[in-house]
Parts: structure tokens; sequence; C-alpha cells
């Protein structure tokens, strides 16, 4: 999964050298926390909130196979 939203996340910004993912597991949960420069916020995030909320659509959709709930925290 980490590398998944690395890879989503890298082909959006400006600064590819700036992202990175790290994952941290609560139980059956995955929490994985994407950092990227202040500047690529923005792309990330995208109007109203639509590309992020479509990288965790994608994200839950495939970790939806390892019976574990997956999200994705932008920071």
């Amino acid at each position: 999964m980490r590398e998944l939203v690395e890879v989503i996340a890298k082909a959006l910004v400006d600064n590819p050298d700036e992202v990175t993912v790290t994952e941290r597991k609560e139980g059956r949960n995955v929490v994985l926390e994407l950092h990227v420069a202040q500047s690529d916020m923005g792309k990330v995030i995208g109007k109203q909130g639509r590309i992020a909320k479509s990288i965790r659509t994608v994200v839950k959709a495939a970790g939806a196979g390892d019976n574990s709930r997956v999200d994705v925290e932008i920071l």
C-alpha cells in the first residue's frame, strides 16, 4: 500500500524527492501518512479535496483484499 500512495503522489507533485509515506499499524487498521512539500499540498488535495478523496478510494479498494482498513492522512 505504501508504494501505491508514493507512486500516485510523486506523479502529482513538482518536487517528487520530498514525497514520503510512513505506515503505522493500529490493530487491523493501517494508517498511511503522506508528507509532501508545502508548495505541493494543493496539488495532492485538489479542488474541494477531490484528488485526496480519489487517492483514499483507490487505496481502500486495494486494501479490501487484505481484510484490513487503510486510511490515508495527508500532512
